[in-house]
Order: structure tokens, then sequence, then C-alpha cells
């Protein structure tokens, strides 16, 4: 995985130059002022610092839908060369209107690299270490934060510190900035295929995950382009199409059921499960239930995923343990199709071939993402249909002749991704089929049950065999098209996913499932910015200097804006090592569990703040509760409310308006921002600072209730299962108000 650790960090110099400029402003503003003579102008004061802030807000805007039609890594160059160029001009600055203008364009670059960098790195991240590399902008900013803050401490201690070579000094590492976006960072595999450039999108995972066999992965990134649809829960009790199978439950026809995975040669036995159910299937029972009053207020989508997380499979991610990969080997491989928009398909039965650039054959988009003509055996089990959705081969096993794995379905979080192809019957008395996707998640059974699931003949389950009952989100495929059965296709009525993703549609938006992750999404950005770190930040000089750090640094011969920057840079260095613990834990402990483990911290340390407010005591208690409560703060905001909300809004969004969605979710937080910053002056005169901390610790408060009833934990899960569960999640809170 060292493609995409490598590719998170270089995305993550974004959030670090975002860091850099927040504190190179804060010390640089002490110098303009008086150049400018800005001393009896604090309006146009306040705006230099503030203009960045504008123009985050206003490219936010349009940043979402750009970079849904541009893609990803064409917006992180626009932002570098944004960077790059205010700060040129920030040296330049002949006056007060043209170092406006940089500001802006500064704000710019701030507002497409904090938007996009986490959602580009979730598009890219494996899902086991997706949440330490989203981590990253958090660690990135704080260290651009620090080290801009020593550099302009070490420039003020000159006779005639220069504001403008603070400021310009941006541009150096823009400008590494910029040659990492072009000739580096790849496109985002997800936004590829959803353009149907399906190539580059193997070439890109390939590279990020450092193999040749992504078969997989290319299928669920496919899968990901719907927005909406049906989605349901099922049970099945699973096991290889090659193995005989005696129980009478199983092996009636009318129960069994193939299932087909992403390469020629993997097909399953599968009997939907009544009697027994899975965890998933009875948390989404139970969510549903209106009677339980303790899931009155908790969202059926939290139960949900909270009994995904209790039965995680042992094995990793494959879902026979026994049987090493689930990729067949055989010597007949299949020929395949050139299924990119360049290239474009044909589909001439059995004996199809490539018509592509160069004639060269896509070998991880094989079947169910092509189409061919039926066999015998494919007709046994699916009558009537067009095609098979693999080619089976019944002797193969799961293995290559050397017994190692040759490929795996896995698709991240103990998933797995499968297709089944089902029938029924039209009131005309005609057969009508349906491609549907399967998102398979093994389930524990007892010993007791495996062996009276299903007994072989001879004796026992031989070792190397194992049949497993695994919980099923299953809705209708992606490149499943209704419209093409009727022109009789050779196979399963798929389309090119260029037809089936034409674009973000802001009507997409209304969809149950995403207008529920936005209500998360948006509710826990306006959370963060109300929870206090603003204020804290505010108030952190004044705590410290109270317990005498600025008396210790005047004693040294500092003036008091070179302690005041030294100060900052102190609290700064502070959160590095609570960002590194955060890192470690956000995939192990997960983003819910950390937040609510955290959020009693921040409200403890600003009720303290509060008391030590009110309460008279003794300068030097005074300080040192003060400090130590600011100190706590600091560490455990960072460690789950600073970095998390980015993380969730870039993982609960679908593939085709993802962009928009997050555009919506980072318009929210720069709004409150604004909001906050310029609303604390006037709260501090109003009810002063303990009246402010109280408003903080009751925000606080309401975050952590909001938590712990509505945001799940999507903790190492694929990106296209998170959000297929806010469907489910939105499918039950309907059904449970309909009740």
């Amino acid at each position: 995985m060292n493609g995409a650790v490598l590719v998170a960090l270089a995305a993550a110099i974004g959030n670090m130059l975002q860091g850099w400029d927040n504190a190179t402003i804060a010390g640089a503003v002490l110098y303009i002022k008086k150049e400018f003579k800005l001393e009896s102008a604090p309006t146009i004061e306040g705006l230099i610092v503030a203009m960045s802030l504008i123009g985050a807000t206003c490219i936010t805007t349009c940043s979402g839908g750009i970079s849904d039609w541009l893609g990803r890594r064409p917006m992180l160059i626009i932002s570098s060369v944004l960077y790059f160029l205010s700060g040129l001009v920030m040296v330049w600055s002949p006056n007060v209107y043209i170092l406006l203008l940089a500001r802006l364009l500064d704000g710019f670059g701030i507002g497409l690299a904090v938007t996009l960098v986490p959602v580009y790195i979730s598009e890219t991240a494996p899902p086991e270490i997706r949440g330490l590399l989203n981590t990253l902008p958090q660690f990135t900013g704080s260290i651009g934060m620090f080290l801009s803050y020593c550099m302009v401490f070490g420039m003020s201690l000159s006779e005639l510190p220069s504001w403008r070579l603070m400021l310009g000094v941006l541009s150096i590492p823009s400008l590494a900035y910029f040659g990492l976006t072009v000739f580096y960072l790849p496109e985002s595999p997800r936004w590829l295929v959803s353009k149907g450039r399906m190539n580059e999108a193997k070439a890109v995972l390939q590279r990020l995950r450092g193999r040749e066999d992504v078969a997989g992965e290319m299928a669920l990134l496919v899968e990901g382009l719907g927005v909406g649809g049906e989605t349901s829960i099922e049970e099945y009790i699973i096991g290889p199409a090659n193995d005989d199978i005696e129980d009478e439950d199983i092996s009636a026809d009318k129960d069994r059921i193939k299932l087909y995975g992403p390469e020629a040669g993997q097909s399953w036995v599968a009997r939907p499960v009544t009697g027994h159910g899975s965890s998933i299937g009875l948390a989404s029972r139970h969510g549903s239930v209106v009677s339980q009053s303790a899931q009155r207020l908790v969202d059926p989508l939290v139960t949900l995923f909270g009994s995904i997380h209790e039965k995680v499979p042992e094995q990793g991610s494959t879902l026979f343990p026994h049987f090493g990969s689930m990729f067949s080997v055989g010597g007949n491989q299949a020929r395949h199709e050139e299924w990119d928009e360049e290239g474009g398909a044909t589909m001439e039965g059995e004996d199809y071939a490539a018509d592509g650039p160069g004639n060269e054959s896509d070998d991880n988009l094989h079947s169910p993402l092509i189409s061919r003509q039926a066999t015998s055996m494919d007709k046994d089990i699916v009558p009537n249909a067009h095609g098979s959705l693999s080619s089976l081969r019944h002797g193969s096993l799961m293995q290559s002749t050397t017994g190692e794995p040759v490929g795996s379905m896995g698709i991240g979080g103990g998933w797995q991704l499968a297709w089944k192809w089902t029938e029924k019957e039209t009131p005309d008395g005609k057969k009508e089929g349906e491609f549907k996707r399967i998102y398979l998640h093994q389930e524990t059974v007892p010993e007791s049950r495996r062996g009276s699931v299903v007994s072989l003949p001879g004796g026992d389950v031989p070792a190397d065999t194992e049949y497993v009952q695994a919980a099923a989100l299953v809705s209708q495929s992606a490149l499943y098209s209704s419209e093409l059965v009727k022109q009789h296709p050779v196979g399963p009525a798929m389309v090119h996913p260029a037809e089936t993703a034409k674009g973000p549609s802001w009507t997409d938006i209304f969809e149950p499932g995403v207008k529920h992750a936005l209500f998360v999404g948006i509710g826990i950005q306006i959370l963060q910015q109300f929870s206090g770190i603003n204020g804290v930040l505010y108030y952190t000089p004044q705590i410290l200097e109270q317990a005498g750090v600025g008396v210790l640094l005047s004693n040294l011969g500092l003036s008091s804006s070179s302690a005041s920057l030294l100060i900052s840079g102190i609290t700064t260095l502070l959160m590095l090592p609570s960002i590194a613990v955060a890192m470690r834990l956000m995939d192990i402990a997960g983003r819910r569990s950390l937040l609510l483990n955290t959020l009693p911290v921040l409200i403890i340390s600003l009720v303290v703040l509060v008391v030590a407010s009110v309460v008279k005591m003794g300068s030097v208690v005074h300080a040192s509760i003060s400090t130590v409560s600011v100190v706590l703060y600091f560490c455990f905001f960072v460690m789950g409310f600073g970095p998390i909300p980015n993380i969730l809004c870039a993982e609960i969004f679908p593939t085709r308006v993802r962009g928009i969605c997050i555009a919506i979710c980072a318009l929210t937080f720069w709004i409150c921002d604004i909001i906050v910053t310029y609303s604390l002056p006037l709260l501090l005169k109003s009810v002063g600072l303990a009246g402010v901390f109280g408003m903080y610790a009751v925000v606080c408060f309401i975050s952590w209730v909001f938590v712990f009833l509505k945001v799940p934990e999507t903790k190492g899960m694929p990106l296209e299962v998170i959000t297929e569960f806010f469907a489910v999640g939105a499918k039950q809170i309907a059904a449970t108000k309909d009740n």
C-alpha cells in the first residue's frame, strides 16, 4: 500500500500550505498595519486577515461541481497555482488593495485544497487505512503552522522584519506542491471509472495497490456509480459451486441461487436463510421496530453499522478462508473486451475480441463487466437468460496450481462483491431477468450448525472446504439496463459506465440515502465549528501569559510580538503528538468511538475554564488550571472533532454526487467559521469569557448526543458499501414513519 500512502502524503501538502498561511498572516499583520498605517483602520486590518476566508467560501460554492466535471487532480493543480500566484502578488503588493487581491487568490487555493484533498484521499486509499491517511491533512496542516510560526518568530528577531518576505515564502512550498500534483499525483480511479475511462482507472489502481490483480476493486468502482435504488438485506449460506450438497434445504432447486464473482471461473451456491438471522439482518429488523424505546432515538443506520463491526472476519477480507483466493485460473482463459471509452466495446458472442487501440486486452475487466453467449451449464442455472455472468468451470479450485492465492474479490473490511441473475414471470407470462449486485459480509456460524448445514458424500466436510453464513446487501447493478432487455442483448443487458454516469445532477441529492448522509455531514460540520476551537485559540495567548510564560520570555529579551509568536508556535507543537495518536487509532477504534470518547474531555475542559473564570483563586493556581485545561482541549480536539468531520464527509456520499455534497458540507464549514470568528468579540463583551466557554460546553454536549444518535461507524468499509447502508437506513426511517 506504499503507493496509496505516498499519494496521500503528496496531496496533504495542500493542507500544509493552508496551515502555513494561517500562521504567517497572524504574525505578518503586526507589521503590515505599521507600513500601511492601519492602526486607525481596524476594519481594513481585519479584512486583510479575513479575505482568504472569504475567498475560500466563494470558491467552495462551485468547487464540488467542477471537480465532478474536470476531475480531482486538475482542481488540486489549480489550487497549487493559486497558492504560488498569491505568494508572488503578496511580495509585490504596492498598496493594501493589491494585498487584498492577493489574499483573495490565496483563499481560493485554500478553499480548493481543504474541500478536495479529503475527497481525493478517500477515493484513492484502501478501506483498511483510509482513516489514517485522511488524518494526514490535519497533521500536515499543524506542521505547516508550526514551521511558519518558527519562521516568522526568527524573522521577528531581526531589526526590520519584512512582512513581504514572510508572506512570499509561501511560493516556495507551493511550487513543490505544483510539481507533485502535475508529475506525481494520479487522477482518482473512482472519477475515471465514472467517466468510462476504465483502462486508466485500472492502471491507477495497480499503481496504488502495488499489484496487477485489481479486478474486484474495478468491479466495485463500477457498481459505485449508481445513486438511489432499492437495497435490501438478505442472508445466505454460501459454498463453492463445485461441491455436491446433500442437505435437502440447500439442494432444493427453488432455493438455490448462483452467485458470480468479478472474474471468469468464480461461482458459488447460496441458499437464503430464513430461520437464522445474521447480525446485520437482526440489526436491520431490530432498528425498524418502533416499540423498542431504546431504538426510538438512535438512528437505525447507527445500529446497522454497529452490527457490522461486531462481526469482522478474522481472516482478513476473504470470505472463504480455506480457499485462499476465490478466483480461478484455468487453462482456457476467456478473452476480454476493451471496455474503455476511447476503445469502444464489441459484443459478438463467445468469440469476441478487443478492438481497442493496440488490440490490448484489459485483463481485469472479466465478466460480469462484459457480456457473452451462455454455455449449457449457465443455461441450467439461469434459464432463458441471454448470457451468463461468468464463464463457469466447475472442476476448478479457488487457487492456482501452486496453491497460492491468485486474486481476491475482497473489497475491504470483510466485504466481498458478487452478482446474481434472477428471473420473474410478468403478467403476460413472459420471463424477465434482473441483474443484482451483492455486497457480502461473513457471519460467524457455530460449528454445530455448520456441520448440519452441509455434508459431503463419504463423511465430514474436508479441511479445505467450508460453508459460511453471510449477510448481503442486495440491490440492482449500476450497469443493468431494463431498456436493453427489450432489445434481446447478448448477456445480462449491461451498459457502458459512461452511459450510467452522465455527470452529477442536483436531483440525485434528493435521494433518501443522500439526504440522510447530507444531514449527518452538515450537522457535524456545524457542531464542530461551534464547539469552541476558535474561542480557545483566541484565549490561549492570554492563558499562557497568565501562567508566566510571557514574563519568562520577556526576561529573555524578547519583544511582545516575538513572545506572542513563540507562544502560538508552542501551542501548535502540542497538537502534533495527539494527531499522531489519532492517526493510529482512526482505523482501530474508529471515527465514532474517537468522537464519543474525546468529546467528554472537551466538555470537562470547558467547564473547568468556566469555573476558573468565575471563582476567585490565586493567580498561580488560576494560571495552572487554565493552562492544563487548554492543553487538554487542544490535544483531544485534534484527536477527534478536528479531523473526523472532514473524514466522514468524504466517505458517506455516492461517487456520482460526492463533489457536490462535499462542497455543500465545506460551504457550511466556512460560513460557520465566519460566524464564530466574528461573533466571538461580541459575545465576549455581552456574556463574558465564562459565558462564552459555557456556551461552547453546551454545544459539545449536544455534539456528543448527535454523534451517539446519528453518526455511524465507517472504519474499514468500502465507500460504496457505506453509501448502500445509508440507502438502507433511509428506507428504514421511512418505513418507521409510515408505521
